[in-house]
């Protein structure tokens, strides 16, 4: 008996978005509170397209995104050069294994490495692609790890983090993100990793000291900006000072700009700010604008301890998303977005702290290019779903600030209306 495998043209109707049952947003509540597992606080509206930086519920009501998906979506909602990216490759090729060569990945590698050459004046690097930052953050450790082992030929498994960090939810970003709320209830951890305090060299200092787990450490990670901490700055010349302290004792300044790369912070890196050079940075979030792909870059002699079977990733490097990554990186180079990002950040700080300025519920306002905090007294939540009430829509970051991370494509009028949506909210629940 023989099987013929299914026609691409079928004399069936064809299946599409528009021939699946509609739901409401209360049958698509019912349903998430039945069938998804409970560890996201789902809430409505539901959305179900964008245009720009707005999202558009099913109610047909539009909401100003400055959270952004957590700061993916950094050319916003349907923009046309992203959609067609993905309409055009979808219809040639979506996935094939890393056992062949697609027509975008190794291009997509080369527009890093270039980035990355033009940031460290020439230092050259190679690249590894994966779905996500966590991943990213995965393959950063097992890089460290190989590279003193096989490379310099020490076992020097041991990891520096910083307190108030995130990188990510997998066993190893997990046991990197120094928060105690994100590991309670995974216990035991992996292995090899001590936090410092974030902007404290002596901190650092005393863990190398320690007689115990100092000799064992490679690697010092740490996030430019840290995010999901609170938008907390590092104070002016820490990373320079620690770039130097790993110098001195051969360890691995390894970089998370999953959160600030690609031109949220103002630069294209965050660390080119800094004036400092990394020995291997990882990115995710803009680099597909909503399509799940990460990227780990790392100099030359670092590289090399990814040899074949060391590491991989089935869906890393597909041709849809390094499509996707290879038309962003043109739109941010064509649109002057790192510029733009750099000009509407200090806007939006500047108009944030004439806002506020005078509200005793605020403590602090701070942030550096189009990523944004507000810190107050109190629990940010309610201030967020106040602001929701009036169609804006952010996030909390740490335990006390409200966080804006607006697409890169936002204008003045755009801030001015999140700036006075933000005021209202929060002067209604804490003022």
């Amino acid at each position: 008996m023989s099987h013929a495998a299914p026609s691409n043209a079928s004399n069936t109707a064809a299946i599409s978005l528009a021939t699946l049952p509609p739901h409401s947003t209360a049958e698509i509540a019912a349903l998430a509170d039945r069938y998804l597992t409970p560890n996201y606080r789902n809430v409505a509206p539901v959305f179900v397209r964008g245009e720009g930086p707005y999202n558009i519920s099913l109610e047909q009501e539009r909401y100003l995104d400055f959270s952004a998906g957590v700061a993916v979506n950094a050319l916003g909602h349907n923009h046309p050069d992203l959609v067609a990216a993905l309409r055009d490759q979808a219809a040639l090729l979506i996935h094939q294994s890393n056992y062949w060569h697609n027509a975008h990945a190794a291009p997509l590698a080369e527009a890093l490495c270039l980035q990355f050459s033009r940031a460290t004046n020439g230092l050259q690097a190679r690249c590894y692609f994966c779905n996500s930052g966590a991943e990213g953050t995965e393959a950063a450790v097992k890089l460290a790890r190989r590279y003193h082992s096989r490379i310099r030929g020490q076992e020097r498994p041991g990891i520096i983090t910083f307190e108030g960090s995130f990188h990510g939810r997998t066993f190893a970003a997990m046991t990197a993100t120094a928060q105690p709320k994100y590991q309670d209830g995974f216990a035991p951890l992996l292995p090899g990793f001590a936090y410092a305090k974030f902007g404290d060299l002596a901190s650092v200092q005393a863990l190398l000291d320690d007689p115990v787990f100092g000799p064992t450490v490679g690697a010092v990670a740490v996030e430019i900006v840290q995010g999901e901490g609170g938008v907390r700055l590092a104070p002016p010349g820490f990373f320079q000072q620690l770039r130097a302290l790993c110098d001195d004792r051969g360890l691995l300044l390894m970089l998370d700009e999953v959160q600030t790369g690609l031109g949220r912070t103002g630069s294209f890196f965050a660390f080119e700010q800094e004036g400092i050079v990394p020995d291997v940075l990882w990115l995710a979030k803009a680099l597909g604008g909503g399509v799940p792909v990460g990227a780990v870059l790392a100099r030359e002699e670092v590289a090399q301890a990814l040899q074949p079977g060391t590491h991989a990733s089935t869906f890393g490097a597909n041709a849809l998303v390094t499509a996707v990554g290879r038309v962003i990186l043109q739109v941010f180079e064509r649109d002057g977005l790192v510029a733009h990002s750099a000009q509407m950040g200090a806007y939006l700080l500047a108009e944030l702290k004439k806002a506020f300025a005078g509200r005793p519920y605020v403590t602090d306002i701070r942030g550096r290019g189009l990523m944004c905090g507000v810190e107050i007294t109190s629990d940010p939540k309610p201030v967020v779903d106040a602001a929701r009430r009036r169609h804006l829509l952010l996030s909390v970051a740490g335990t006390r600030v409200l966080r804006l991370t607006p697409p890169l494509i936002v204008d003045r009028a755009h801030c001015d209306e999140a700036v006075a949506a933000l005021l209202a909210a929060a002067d209604e629940v804490l003022g």
